[in-house]
């Protein structure tokens, strides 16, 4: 059987990167290919998924994965991007190269590019990028950022491929989440770039508080179970207890089915905003990241607050006025997720196609 190795931020306990997974995954039903993911817990991917893995350090089962390989494909994520660390772009593009050596085809869709600050990393991602059979990315930045880093191979834009994975099953009577006469509104939060831990968690805990006040009921969404779980505790630990929450989720598909049955999502995570969307759901999206305003812009949604000057009431004045409008926000949602859904199916499409396949 045809084989593809996957490659990108999997299994390493971020749902939205595992939507990104299992959203190609699905797209791929049958076409014919197998897939083998590049995986930080391989046993992890196996159980949870199904999904054939080898650890995606071990650089020997690596090699061995791409010989028997017809393509290596990323099928998204924001994964060429040194603002943690260069060391990112330096391990897709090992991978490249390595790919590349062994004669393989390589594809990069549905890839959000940056931000790319330093001169190794813009160095590494345009040289991945340009060794690539095929490039298609998430958003129009992202298609500026590699066209001025000289990227010439052939690009596209499509969308997040996150946008694929199948349908959640809300539960058995479809009823939004209530706690007595309160609806619910998630909060997905994370680590604030350039804010304070402590600060951080001072304003999600009292953002929380005048939601509560306010007759709506926060509850804590973690979409990253290494830096997202422990913020939502200490939040807990500063209001003298424990939050609202829901955590140590498996499946970005039970994600989603959570998120189905809230009123609104407050999204400073960017795979929480778009499966929100995604269940019709309106993401209140802040802007901790290029990436979140340029999803923002393509769902039609409002002006989003960015992190310069944000105050807990600043943020809970600005979602007041984006609650209010939540009907319109939802119809905008429902006519414009057809067309998203459909380039997203253009990443897998493009990739069959090219090795010979049909479209997905």
């Amino acid at each position: 059987m045809p084989l593809l190795v996957l490659a990108g931020y999997f299994g390493c306990g971020n749902l939205g990167d595992e939507a990104v997974l299992l959203g190609f995954v699905h797209g791929l039903e049958g076409s014919g290919y197998d897939v083998t993911v590049l995986s930080e817990s391989p046993e992890e991917t196996q159980r949870r998924f199904g999904l054939r893995a080898v650890a995606r350090r071990n650089f020997g089962e690596v090699g061995k994965a791409l010989e028997g390989c017809d393509a290596l494909v990323f099928p998204g994520g924001s994964i060429f991007q040194d603002a943690t660390s260069v060391k990112s772009v330096a391990y897709y593009a090992s991978l490249v190269k390595m790919a590349k050596k062994a004669g393989k085809r390589v594809f990069l869709v549905g890839q959000g590019v940056g931000p790319l600050g330093s001169f190794f990393g813009r160095r590494m991602a345009a040289s991945a990028f340009n060794q690539a059979d095929f490039v298609a990315v998430r958003d129009p930045e992202s298609l500026q950022t590699l066209k001025d880093l000289g990227v010439k191979t052939r690009m596209k834009i499509t969308a997040d491929t996150a946008l694929l994975i199948p349908n959640a099953d809300p539960g058995p009577d479809n009823a939004s989440f209530t706690v007595g006469d309160m609806k619910t509104v998630g909060i997905a939060p994370r680590p604030l770039p350039g804010v304070k831990p402590t600060v951080a968690v001072k304003m999600f805990g009292d953002l929380a508080r005048l939601m509560v006040q306010s007759g709506i009921m926060p509850v804590f969404l973690e979409m990253d179970a290494k830096s997202d779980g422990p913020m939502i505790v200490a939040i807990g630990q500063a209001q003298g207890g424990k939050v609202p929450e829901i955590r140590k989720l498996t499946s970005p598909i039970e994600a989603e089915g959570r998120i189905a049955r809230m009123e609104a999502l407050i999204a400073v995570r960017l795979h929480a905003g778009i499966l929100a969307a995604k269940v019709g759901v309106p993401p209140f999206m802040v802007g901790y990241d290029p990436k979140v305003t340029s999803f923002a812009k393509l769902m039609g949604l409002p002006r989003i607050p960015s992190l310069d000057g944000l105050t807990a009431s600043r943020l809970f004045d600005q979602f007041q006025a984006f609650y209010k409008e939540r009907a319109h926000h939802s119809r905008v949602l429902e006519s414009k997720m057809p067309e998203l859904i459909a380039l997203a199916r253009e990443n897998v499409s493009l990739v069959l196609e090219s090795l010979g396949g049909a479209r997905a």
